[in-house]
């Protein structure tokens, strides 16, 4: 069972600047968290930047926007969690988890505004995951969203530096890859599966920056 909080060594800074933990320090909630993943500059690039590097940069995809709301919930208390959804014509999309008062929620980057945050009021990951269902598809329209994977701890990363690194923290998307992942819904479900109307299509793309 995944404890809500850890219990923090004082002082510990994971190998961060002090800079850099005033900064996460001061997004002392995770809605604080989303807003700082909001104000990052959308990417494109086939990266996997550390927080470090996003911190520096201030851009990134829904990769690097999870790891950075990761060390900042980290930083708060909560372990560091992420969650991969997996998707069939379409890409994946991770997500950084925290837990409140034994409910789940969730701080996202997204090109999409449904695939963001969620406020924690979900009972189990599977209950988490359903609710970005309608709000996942592709540029056709399709609903893509299959499975989710069970919750990925990142502190099992850190002699590998995923926090600070320079270099792409490729190491994470293994975990991920290799993580259980459960489907949503039986396959015969998902073949009559109807295409998003054009209405919820383009509320999705609010704010969406094409490639």
């Amino acid at each position: 069972m995944i404890r809500e909080r850890v219990r923090r060594k004082a002082g510990e800074n994971f190998g961060l600047s002090a800079g850099e933990v005033r900064t996460l320090r001061a997004l002392n909630t995770p809605a604080r968290v989303q807003k700082f993943v909001d104000a990052m500059e959308y990417c494109y690039d086939d990266t996997a930047g550390s927080p470090r590097r996003v911190l520096r940069e201030r851009k990134g995809h829904c990769l690097e926007g999870a790891l950075v709301a990761a060390a900042a919930l980290r930083l708060q208390g909560h372990p560091p969690l992420v969650m991969d959804l997996e998707g069939v014509r379409d890409d994946d999309h991770v997500v950084a988890l925290y837990r409140e008062k034994g409910l789940w929620g969730s701080v996202a980057k997204s090109n999409f505004a449904g695939l963001r945050f969620r406020a924690p009021v979900y009972r189990t990951l599977r209950e988490l995951a359903m609710s970005y269902f309608e709000h996942y598809y592709n540029l056709r329209g399709e609903r893509t969203l299959r499975s989710y994977s069970q919750a990925v701890n990142l502190a099992r990363l850190d002699a590998q530096g995923w926090m600070i690194a320079e270099d792409d923290v490729w190491c994470v998307t293994e975990l991920l890859i290799a993580a259980r992942h459960y489907p949503l819904f039986p396959d015969k479900v998902a073949r009559a599966l109807p295409r998003l109307d054009k209405r919820s299509f383009e509320a999705g793309k609010s704010g969406w920056t094409k490639h």
